[in-house]
């Protein structure tokens, strides 16, 4: 994974979100032919919820917590992807904008702990304080 920041207008999940709600609508025609109705959104949440289930144990497989009759990492990525797939669709029928939303949570979790990491460095320092010929950080 890569630790380059990337910008906050380098994050869009325009494309996505549009492909993840075509697929959904394929989806809800089949719902329409076979149970006269396409499932609602708390449906649609619990076929989530049911994935992230089904995630959780193959998080435990790949972490040799689980015992697990597949090929994991296969799997495992497929079920990733599959819970993303769920949260684009689910922000679309809840009018969320997910781009808007990731984005602003992340600049704000970003920034956050930088700030706490930085606080957290200099009290560190200052706990230390190997060097006694400076100052120390508790008086800044």
């Amino acid at each position: 994974m890569s630790t380059k920041l990337l910008e906050s207008s380098a994050i869009d999940f325009t494309a996505a979100s549009e492909r993840a709600v075509r697929v959904r609508s394929l989806y809800q025609q089949l719902e329409e032919s076979n149970h006269n109705g396409v499932w609602t959104t708390e449906e649609d949440m619990l076929a989530f919820a049911t994935d992230i289930g089904a995630l959780g144990r193959l998080v435990m497989a790949a972490e040799g917590r689980w015992v697990y009759n597949g090929e994991v990492q296969p799997d495992l990525r497929s079920k990733l992807a599959e819970c993303l797939w769920w949260i684009l669709v689910l922000s679309d029928r809840l009018g969320v904008d997910i781009t808007e939303a990731f984005t602003s949570f992340i600049d704000r979790l970003d920034n956050d702990l930088t700030k706490s990491v930085a606080a957290t460095s200099i009290q560190e320092v200052a706990k230390t304080n190997d060097y006694p010929h400076r100052p120390s950080f508790r008086n800044l």
